[in-house]
């Protein structure tokens, strides 16, 4: 993995480590007001949501390739390795595709969204559906980063060492 490689991974866990520690921040923090002091945060459960929202599509790419999403492999398994290959490839084409119409997509609602005002905080939505276009716009890096090993071995770049991953070449 090169060093431009390792710091964008790097990067990207930060990010979702930081959100999911804003998320235990912010909610441990309204629980504990409103026992010890029977109020709470207005904003608490609206920051939370946003986080958690944002979290899960930084986190995608992660996930993606670490071989971390569900995969049905019982027909690649059966084919011969070269049309493995060629299905995988195929996978990985129909993957760029998805995420593109999804940033396409998601860069629309950003777009239909940003006049509207979230109830407690009154932000602008277009801050919570950015989530959509940078999630999958990381997500396309990610799958790129891994996509010649994925298609030609079966088997993914971060994943982690012991057990064999679904997907994984038989030989």
């Amino acid at each position: 993995m090169s060093r431009l490689e390792r710091g964008f991974v790097a990067l990207n866990k930060w990010a979702v480590i930081a959100m999911i520690a804003g998320m235990a921040l912010v909610v441990g923090a309204n629980v504990a007001l409103r026992y010890t002091t029977n109020n709470s945060l207005p904003w608490a459960d609206e920051v939370a949501r946003y986080l958690m929202i944002w979290m899960t599509f930084i986190g995608a790419g992660l996930a993606l390739r670490t071989g971390g999403h569900v995969a049905i492999t019982n027909l690649q398994d059966a084919l011969p390795r070269r049309a493995q290959i060629v299905l995988r490839a195929g996978i990985v084409l129909i993957l760029l595709a998805f995420f593109v119409f999804m940033i396409v997509t998601g860069q629309e609602y950003l777009t239909r969204m940003q006049y509207q005002k979230s109830p407690a905080l009154r932000l602008s939505f277009k801050y919570v559906y950015a989530a959509m276009p940078v999630g999958f716009a990381l997500m396309s890096v990610h799958l790129l980063l891994i996509a010649r090993q994925f298609i030609m071995a079966g088997t993914y770049r971060d994943a982690p060492t012991g057990d064999a991953l679904p997907g994984a070449a038989n030989g």
